[in-house]
């Protein structure tokens, strides 16, 4: 038998659709050889290609006409925050509007959803829902700290010199005004809730647990990156903190073990503690424990802390 000719480069390196192959001219005939596996209607794959979530999808979107991207397989790929048992999901998430026959491919989960203008765009060639929308559909799925988590990642206003864009996401009232035009959504009571306890400042999930373990424990709600002195842009910042009782609150991930971060995370302590403040750094093993252990350190140092002249004499609150 003779040996068929290799497929043109597009088709040999990541999952394609009968009509790519068209369009390379590659005939239906060429795709029955044992180097290309047929995955569902109009879709196939070279037999040797490894599983990569962005191809699979782009794949998925193109051989479904109308339909897109959504649910947690468009969070994986706009790399949103998602708590640790989906971050590294490979499940394939395909949404469809009502007017269209629901999907029915093998392993892939579909969805007959209402998406209204702009709740859906084309990212880099695919068929994908925004940001915003894609928080709605997890609120089904997702407990409440967790859909927090994810939202106040969209609110929070980014760095220019870090992330080159200086506008947020979406702001809570944009999020507050999509929630409103699907008041029978499931999950819809949830996203509510969670708009209710957004906060604008939070840089990382683990930040956004830490200020939700804070208001549970009953604690005031803290300021959310909280400069040293508010009329100097350049002073160092806590992540969390009650300036009244001079209580500053730092969670330090995994890139804070860095040895250049760690020297600017001291001086940055320093600073505080010159000032005549508190610091107390928290890291993993106080988010493993839900910041119980935290709280509780927290409630201890602020009975005999600083408090503020204003606040001691009645004319402000004491955090």
């Amino acid at each position: 038998m003779e040996k068929p000719r290799k497929l043109p480069g597009p088709l040999s390196a990541a999952p394609f659709t009968i009509a790519d192959a068209r369009s390379l001219g590659v005939p239906r005939t060429r795709l029955r050889h044992s180097d290309v596996i047929h995955i569902s209607r109009g879709l196939y794959r070279p037999t040797d290609w490894d599983f990569e979530l962005e191809a699979a999808a782009r794949a998925l979107a193109a051989a479904s006409p109308g339909a897109w991207i959504s649910h947690v397989t468009a969070a994986r790929l706009r790399c949103q925050i998602l708590p640790p048992w989906l971050s590294d999901s490979e499940e394939l998430h395909l949404s469809k509007p009502r007017a269209l026959p629901e999907v029915r491919r093998k392993g892939i989960l579909g969805h007959t959803v209402l998406a209204l203008e702009g709740e859906v765009e084309t990212v880099d060639g695919i068929r994908i829902s925004t940001r915003s929308r894609t928080w709605l559909d997890l609120a089904l799925r997702l407990s409440l700290p967790e859909l927090v988590c994810m939202g106040d990642e969209l609110v929070r206003i980014p760095r220019l010199g870090l992330e080159g864009r200086t506008d947020p996401f979406a702001t809570i009232d944009e999020l507050r005004w999509m929630v409103g035009r699907h008041p029978n959504l499931q999950g819809i009571v949830r996203a509510r809730a969670a708009l209710d306890l957004m906060r604008v400042g939070s840089d990382s999930a683990p930040e956004t647990l830490l200020r939700l373990a804070m208001c549970n424990a009953g604690l005031p709600e803290p300021e959310l990156q909280l400069p040293l002195r508010p009329d100097s842009p350049a002073a160092p910042t806590a992540d969390l903190g009650y300036r009244r009782r001079r209580l500053a609150v730092q969670y330090d991930g995994g890139h804070h073990l860095l040895p250049a971060q760690i020297f600017s995370d001291r001086r940055r302590d320093k600073a505080f503690e010159a000032a005549g403040w508190t610091v107390l750094v928290l890291t993993k093993d106080d988010l493993a424990d839900g910041f119980s252990g935290a709280v509780t350190r927290m409630k201890r140092i602020l009975r005999t802390s600083y408090l503020s002249p204003p606040a001691a004499a009645g004319f402000s609150s004491a955090i």
